[in-house]
């Protein structure tokens, strides 16, 4: 340590805990965090791997700074999870005991009596999620200045789970809350482990000062990655009648259980196939593997809607040392819970995004000379005639191939920070009048809406349009002085302990085929009747939408291409989408592919090149015209309402955008497309007049009609990448 000009900027205590730890150097990060920290005065983002040392880079100077100040001072660490609060607390407690800084856990779970103990002397470190802190606003408005008047630093970890969130707005909202009644600006520190574009990240951070942010970024480099992706073929159906709506047993499941058995069996690992339901799948055949070869069982589920002792029982087995022990699990184990290392991440089916598979193989290779290990399941239907493009061209291969491929690139989603949020600014507003006992239109509106203000998007018109909605729905009142309180049904909301969690849980919509139920699921797109949807091996015509009770009542449809209808996989981004037109239409060798995956990737290529699909718009699917456009979904999305608008029925689809014929030639469609290139930037109210299904988040039910489209626009559409990719096709030289 010796040459360490940032260890010898620490606290002694602090120095001495390292030398005690055995550290025989700083990280990278923490070399370069720690100058910037120390000061006590400046932005940081510190973004880094898992375990590479991001806690200890915001923490040795921040509690360097602290014990330095004449008063008694405050750290108030923003964690996603109650999980990581509690990790956290194991890793600072002993750390701070030498420095007789107390450490505060505080969340549902914590006593009574600890946070009485916190409250009436408020320093150290405090451990909070952002529900924990919207309550403590709520409930103790009066005392918001004496809980935090000196608080030296907001640390936020997992910053990216934050981005682009409600969650995400709610915590900007409360941080600026604070700010406000202080009348103070607090340093705030973020951590990430994954970021594809920092200067957003800096954005988020410090709203309209991202300039002033110092952005640190780990350069070293990771463990060695091993990749190995296996394909597995669904075998033909005989065909159906069109009244039989019975599910397809597939046949897959149970053949990549056997393969994770066999792989998976006497280490930690991670298995993601990306939703609760598969979770549950997949984890059954393990464990009825496991009791078949009489072994004892190592594979334990986790997801979010099993109760909190399962989950614990799941983490809990990964962190003994006694029994290896593999998580089948959804994104809740992305995240920075201290679960020890795993040997592998297995990966069924292309995952969300590229920045989630980096997340996830963050928890492998952790152990020094040891590779990430990423195993990856790739699932096709057998071709027969009447295939869908996706089989024909094999993208969910192909997909999984090109994030890859990406992955290697170091590149990323860049997180989305430009949505309205506008449900959460009903939330936030309903608590800004529980924390001062009422607040004028006003100030309200300066406080959450101004420039570099969390709901800045927000003009004066919508903010003044929605009070008066929310006046309506007497979730709003004005007295005879003009101060907003609560309305009957506010203060019934505001006073329920469900009310500070900003994000809505996941709603799933029940399918109904005359009368008879098919299941549900999460529908991650826009919905309206008349199009195709595809669920239970089936395609079916969506008769009508019962937003209310959460409907869709369906009946069958025969022929087509079926179309995109997901339950919980990602959005998928245009940069991934034209990674994919590239494999396709190249020749280059994907090594980390097996025998049965090669051949899905060829066998995509050869349908690429003999349907002619490297300059073609449109294809010809029986009753539907494709529209190819090799973009994300929300500019698919945005193309879809363009032309929904002018009569057609449309919908986004894997490639690009699905049309119904009904009559409509290709010219037809192309000169609605041409229209729509040299047209006006539509109007929101008309673009999705028709649309259904647009209440996604807690508060969208209270919003009027005008602001719920703009909301849904902001978080879902691409106009502007709608219609560069419509100039660029009706008239290429316009691009």
């Amino acid at each position: 340590m010796s040459d360490s000009s940032s260890f010898f900027a620490l606290d002694s205590r602090i120095q001495r805990f390292i030398w005690a730890e055995g550290w025989e150097e700083l990280r990278d990060a923490q070399e370069v965090a720690i100058p910037h920290i120390v000061k006590g005065n400046t932005d940081v983002i510190i973004a880094a791997a898992t375990a590479a040392g991001k806690t200890e880079a915001a923490f040795f100077p921040a509690l360097t700074y602290l014990v330095a100040q004449e008063k008694p001072g405050l750290i108030v660490y923003i964690s996603p999870l109650k999980a990581l609060i509690n990790d956290q607390f194991g890793r600072l407690d002993r750390l701070c005991e030498d420095l007789d800084v107390p450490v505060w856990p505080w969340h549902g779970d914590i006593s009574s009596s600890s946070k009485a103990r916190f409250l009436k002397d408020p320093h150290g470190v405090l451990l909070i999620t952002p529900e924990s802190l919207e309550a403590m606003l709520c409930n103790r408005g009066a005392s918001v200045r004496t809980i935090f008047q000196h608080t030296a630093f907001f640390v936020i970890d997992e910053l990216h789970a934050f981005i682009g969130s409600e969650r995400g707005k709610q915590l900007q909202s409360l941080i600026c809350r604070i700010e406000s009644v202080l009348k103070t600006v607090i340093p705030r520190v973020g951590l990430s482990a994954t970021l594809g574009d920092m200067q957003l990240g800096a954005d988020y951070l410090r709203p309209g000062k991202a300039d002033s942010v110092v952005i640190v970024e780990s350069r070293a480099a990771g463990a060695e990655l091993k990749v190995a992706i296996k394909g597995y073929e669904e075998p033909s159906v005989p065909h159906r009648d069109a009244d039989d709506s019975a599910e397809v047993k597939s046949a897959s499941p149970a053949h990549i259980a056997s393969h994770l058995f066999k792989v998976l069996r006497g280490s930690n690992n991670l298995v993601f196939p990306n939703s609760r339901r598969e979770v549950e799948r997949y984890t059954h055949l393990l464990q009825g593997l496991c009791a078949h070869h009489h072994v004892p069982n190592q594979f334990w589920p986790h997801h979010g809607s099993l109760s909190k002792e399962i989950r614990s029982e799941t983490e809990a087995a990964l962190k003994q040392k006694t029994q290896p022990a593999t998580a089948v699990c959804t994104n809740t184990l992305e995240l920075g819970i201290d679960i020890g290392a795993v040997k592998s991440i297995a990966q069924i089916g292309p995952p969300p995004s590229v920045a989630s598979l980096r997340q996830r193989l963050g928890r492998s290779g952790r152990r020094k000379n040891e590779p990430a290990i990423l195993r990856g399941y790739c699932v096709e239907d057998a071709r027969v005639p009447g295939s869908s493009i996706a089989t024909l061209l094999r993208l969910n291969t192909v997909q999984m191939a090109a994030m890859i491929t990406l992955l290697g690139e170091k590149w990323f989603e860049p997180p989305r920070i430009h949505g309205l949020h506008l449900s959460t600014l009903i939330q936030q507003l309903l608590s800004l009048i529980s924390q001062n006992g009422g607040v004028t239109a006003t100030q309200a509106y300066q406080l959450l809406c101004a420039p570099s203000a969390p709901f800045s998007g927000t003009s004066r018109p919508d903010f003044i349009a929605l009070l008066r909605h929310l006046g309506q729905k007497e979730l709003l009142m004005q007295d005879s002085s003009g101060l907003l309180l609560h309305g009957p049904l506010g203060e019934k909301f505001v006073n329920h302990y469900t009310f500070y969690a900003a994000f809505a849980a996941d709603e799933e919509f029940r399918i109904v085929a005359g009368g008879r139920p098919l299941g549900a699921l999460p529908v991650s797109l826009m919905l309206s009747v008349g199009q195709r949807i595809l669920f239970a091996g089936r395609t079916w015509y969506v008769d009508e939408i019962d937003e209310e009770q959460k409907v869709i009542y369906v009946s069958p449809a025969k022929g087509g291409t079926p179309p995109l209808f997901s339950g919980g996989g990602g959005r998928v981004h245009t940069r991934v989408r034209q990674r994919m037109r590239a494999l396709l239409a190249g020749d280059n060798d994907l090594p980390f592919l097996d025998e049965s995956a090669r051949r899905f990737v060829a066998e995509g290529r050869e349908a690429y090149g003999r349907m002619g699909l490297d300059g073609r718009v449109l294809l010809d699917a029986g009753t539907q015209l494709m529209i190819l456009t090799w973009i994300g979904d929300s500019g698919n999305e945005a193309i879809a309402c363009l032309l929904k608008r002018r009569g057609f029925t449309a919908a986004p689809s894997d490639l690009g955008v699905e049309v119904h014929k009904g009559g409509h030639s290709e010219e037809d469609i192309l000169s609605a497309l041409a229209d729509a290139a040299t047209d006006e930037f539509p109007d929101l109210d008309n673009l999705l007049l028709d649309a259904k299904n647009l209440q996604r988040e807690k508060w969208d039910w209270a919003l009027p009609d005008a602001l719920l489209r703009k909301a849904y626009a902001s978080l879902y559409l691409d106009l502007d990448e709608a219609l560069a990719w419509i100039r660029s096709a009706v008239s290429p030289e316009a691009a």
